[in-house]
């Protein structure tokens, strides 16, 4: 999953960071996850960003371990739900302008079947 946002204004990166590494963290444990990646920062100053429709600065990539893994963790970070809930909303409370974009690798296997 693609996740493209803005950390609202005054937003300590730092903390930010760590929050982010506490959620992905928590959606390791819990099995949801297979893995995550940095947060990251757009580069839009290049020709090879050719995309103007969205101006979200920051991203963060999650990899899930098949099809049904999203669902889980959209049930793991439900507000009834614990213990993602707390470190979901440490998150989200932190974010503006966002875009969540759900993906699947295509195999060669699964291009031939």
């Amino acid at each position: 999953m693609l996740s493209s946002f803005d950390p609202r204004p005054g937003e300590d990166v730092a903390t930010f960071a760590s929050d982010h590494d506490a959620f992905n963290a928590d959606l390791r444990a819990a099995g949801i996850t297979a893995g995550a990646g940095p947060l990251g920062r757009r580069v839009n100053d290049t020709p090879m960003e050719a995309e103007e429709a969205h101006t979200q600065t920051c991203f963060s990539v999650m990899q899930f371990h098949d099809c049904a893994r999203p669902d889980a963790a959209y049930a793991h970070i439900d507000p009834r739900a614990c213990p993602g809930t707390s470190s979901h909303l440490r998150m989200y409370r932190r974010l503006t302008n966002t875009v969540f974009l759900c993906r699947e690798d295509v195999s060669h296997e699964k291009e031939t079947q």
